[in-house]
């Protein structure tokens, strides 16, 4: 194989296995195939053009033109002449594909549909990157700038994952990348002899190999720079403390470490949670089944940001700690408080992923497996280990709080330490939230008056409009741009109270999670996607952090804010009902008379995942299952190759006996070989310049052998010579026994390392190298020799034309 051609394949290699970062960005993955046939399609036009050959421009241009037309036939050949032809129409199908994949991308939470426009922009990405790795690579003979775009595209793929890229594909990525560097080594090394050859097909030392067989050492300086480098990008992130976490985790990037230590790290859940209120249909994440007598209040809490810098609301690094089997007593909650335990079972769907646990706040009591740590300020159970939501089944215990008017009203001041970190705002907050928030609760006598003049303004009294197609912005005017705007959804109508309570000195924070749900026939509650949504909290003396709805048309406005909340103790039962209807249950039944379309929209039934059915429902795309099975058995099978090329290669030699003379005296000449490529394997080389009686000789004194083995090796160089040089050939008999006493030789007298060496990597393999690149070569002399053949006669007939047009 020439140095051209090998640059091209990995090139291709190269740039298919950093494409593989994109992945987990769009389901069903199927894309992949359409990139790499396209990419193989750009490559061989490449491939084709240097060898005619032409200048680089053109050839980059050939690619070029070449990978506009494969995808206009993928795309677009209804728009196309003859399937392939791009037009004006054709051009307009491209335009209106790349928009509405931009507003697909805008709309869609990762893993986004593998609708058509999202196919055609990573298909598109890909091809422009495998364009550019070729033309740096191999057009310009410069692999290590390839390295360029091939960062590019993974570091694009890592960007829009938010940084959840597998180390899995980083490996990939940087191993096709290593192995465009070492086409591009062996190609400028080989111009000073044969320095990648195993064992020589013929005489005592191959060129370019140093003695025993080494490499030389260019060659193993470069193979010790890749392994030192690739070590370097894995390990050195991982073991630095004042990183993130490198490569494979590390205790800063979330969970922390597993025990009684560790922290959990400063990461926004807001960032898809305006994508997730956009989905254009619902999809259930959450089914639980509780004894609460009021589900509307009942919100599904998951994290709580308490961080303010002015742009946005961040949860602070704080310790956590294993799960207590009883959570402590929530902050700031006294006696005087009515509180009623609440228990809730909880399924999640398996489609939901999460490293923080759905919970009613204040949960008391949390009973799950699992790896799950606690954070004790914001009460949160945060996975470990990658551990996560995904089909999760458990209870919580959890606390009704509710206080009265009365009981807000009269709170005590907070601690000094209390308000200090949850009434801190930037200096860079626009001076407009202030006097916004004053403005607002001119009048007020106390912080629970200014809370619920805040709530009621921005969700009845300021004429705020609820919508969630307003993009939430950025920087430190974003809460006075929607002051005045006055239409934004959930984080702009959360982040602007919190912001002006903290202005107020009223201690404040953000809770993300969900709304209660739908409550289904069978009694159990159902949690979508689009019931995602933010909500403050502010803290009182007495009755520790309570939850305020300023957001309009969105979730219920609590009890203790309403006018008519009684005060003094509130009648009624206390304590949840005993009955056998309000028994928790970790599997709601699903009606028989739902019908499909309630069914799919998940309104009368859990998901199939979460209810364990066996029969429809969105189960695991079967596409995706088969080829995630056939890539698992293609990497499982890889490291096998060797050994299952050795093994048909034997079988096929020490095969049923020819009936000629001929197929007998072939068949000792290939039992023979056999036993030269076995004492290879265990590392006697081959010396074809040897006569049989010779090589047998050097066989028996190199492998150590004796006995049977021995004589079997000489007895078939006997049988050899007699087929090579007597008069009338004798094919010898008994040659599968003969090669089977030569095995057991060499595995008596060898180590284990040299028995699995042969037996998993067989030296011999490399004759499958051999012959790809005489395959190969003659391929190429064919090709030549036709091109000149067609020049020729293209020659001479512009030749007999002339004549003729002078004649």
């Amino acid at each position: 194989m020439s140095g051209r051609a090998r640059l091209t394949l990995g090139s291709f290699a190269a740039t298919l296995t950093a494409a593989g970062a994109l992945l987990p960005l769009v389901r069903p993955a199927t894309w992949i195939f359409t990139a790499a046939f396209l990419l193989a399609v750009q490559s061989g036009v490449g491939v084709l053009t240097r060898r005619v050959p032409l200048a680089r421009s053109l050839t980059i241009a050939a690619q070029a033109v070449a990978t506009l037309l494969a995808l206009t036939f993928v795309f677009a050949r209804e728009q196309a002449l003859l399937w392939f032809l791009p037009g004006p129409q054709a051009f307009g199908r491209f335009a209106a594909l790349f928009e509405a994949g931009a507003d697909d991308i805008g709309k869609y939470a990762i893993p986004a549909p593998d609708t058509e426009g999202i196919r055609l922009m990573v298909v598109g990405g890909v091809l422009v990157i495998g364009l550019l790795v070729d033309t740096l690579a191999v057009t310009f003979r410069s692999a290590a700038p390839a390295g360029l775009p091939l960062l590019a595209l993974y570091s694009v793929a890592a960007g829009l994952s938010e940084g959840g890229a597998s180390w899995l594909w980083f490996l990939l990525a940087a191993t096709g990348y290593l192995l465009l560097l070492l086409a591009e080594s062996r190609d400028r090394l080989s111009q000073w002899g044969r320095v990648f050859g195993g064992a020589p097909r013929a005489g005592g030392r191959a060129p370019g190999a140093a003695k025993g067989g080494q490499a030389l050492a260019p060659v193993r300086t470069g193979r010790r720079i890749g392994v030192v480098a690739m070590g370097v990008a894995l390990v050195v992130p991982a073991v630095l403390p004042g990183l993130s976490g490198g490569l494979f985790g590390g205790p800063g990037e979330g969970p922390g470490e597993s025990g009684k230590g560790g922290t959990i790290s400063a990461v926004n859940p807001l960032v898809s949670l305006q994508e997730n209120l956009r989905q254009p249909e619902d999809r259930e994440v959450l089914r639980y089944r509780t004894n609460a007598t009021d589900t509307s209040g009942m919100y599904v809490r998951l994290v709580a940001l308490d961080q303010f810098d002015g742009t946005s609301w961040k949860s602070s690094v704080r310790p956590i700690q294993d799960v207590p089997k009883r959570l402590p007593t929530p902050d700031g909650l006294g006696r005087q408080v009515r509180t009623t335990e609440v228990t809730s079972n909880f399924v999640a769907s398996t489609t939901y992923e999460q490293k923080w646990l759905p919970m009613p706040y204040p949960a008391v009591k949390v009973e799950i497996g699992g790896r799950w740590r606690y954070e004790p300020a914001g009460r949160m159970l945060v996975g470990d280990d990658k551990q996560n939501t995904r089909g999760a089944r458990y209870t919580v215990t959890s606390l009704d709080v509710r206080p009265t008017g009365e009981q807000l009203a009269g709170a005590p001041s907070a601690s000094a330490k209390l308000l200090s970190e949850y009434t801190k705002v930037p200096d860079s907050l626009p001076a407009d939230v202030k006097s916004t928030a004053l403005k607002v609760t001119r009048g007020a006598r106390n912080d629970y008056e200014r809370a619920v003049r805040l709530q009621d303004w921005f969700a009845t009294d300021g004429g705020f409009r609820y919508d969630v197609e307003v993009e939430s912005g950025t920087g430190v005017q974003a809460i006075s741009r929607f002051l005045q705007q006055r239409e934004g959804f959930c984080v702009h109508f959360s982040f602007s109270m919190a912001a002006m309570a903290r202005s107020l000195g009223i201690p404040a924070r953000v809770a993300v999670g969900f709304m209660p749900g739908t409550p289904q026939s069978d009694g159990t509650m159902s949690v979508g996607i689009r019931d995602a949504h933010a909500w403050p909290e502010l803290y009182f003396e007495g009755a520790g952090w309570m939850r305020f709805e300023p957001t309009p048309t969105r979730g219920s406005t609590p009890d203790y804010t309403r006018p008519q909340t009684p005060s003094g103790s509130a009648s009624g039962s206390a304590q949840p009902e005993t009955s056998a209807s309000a028994q928790p249950s970790a599997v709601p039944s699903t009606s028989d008379s739902c019908p499909p379309q309630a069914r799919r929209l998940g309104e009368c039934g859990p998901d199939e995942a979460a209810a364990g059915a066996s029969s429809g429902g969105d189960g695991p795309n079967p596409l995706m299952v088969v080829l995630i099975c056939l890539g698992v058995a293609v990497l499982l099978l890889l490291p096998l190759l060797p050994l299952l090329w050795r093994t048909r290669v034997r079988a096929r030699r020490l095969g049923a006996p020819g009936r000629t003379a001929v197929d007998a005296a072939a068949r000792t000449l290939a039992a023979w070989q056999e036993i030269n490529d076995t004492a290879w394997d265990h590392g006697v080389r081959p010396d074809e310049s040897r006569t049989p009686r010779k090589t047998a000789a050097r066989i028996v004194r190199l492998g150590a052998l004796d006995g049977e083995a021995a004589n079997a090796v000489h007895r078939v160089a006997r049988s050899v010579e007699q087929v090579l040089y007597a008069p009338h050939p004798r094919p010898g008999t008994g040659l599968v026994k003969e090669v089977a006493l030569v095995r057991a030789g060499f595995q008596q007298v060898s180590g284990r390392r040299v028995r699995l060496r042969a037996l998993l990597v067989p030296r011999s393999s490399v004759r499958v190298v051999w012959a790809a690149s005489a395959r190969w070569a003659r391929l190429t002399a064919a090709w030549s020799s036709r091109r000149d053949e067609a020049t020729a006669r293209l020659t001479d007939a512009l030749r007999r034309t002339s004549r003729k047009r002078a004649a």
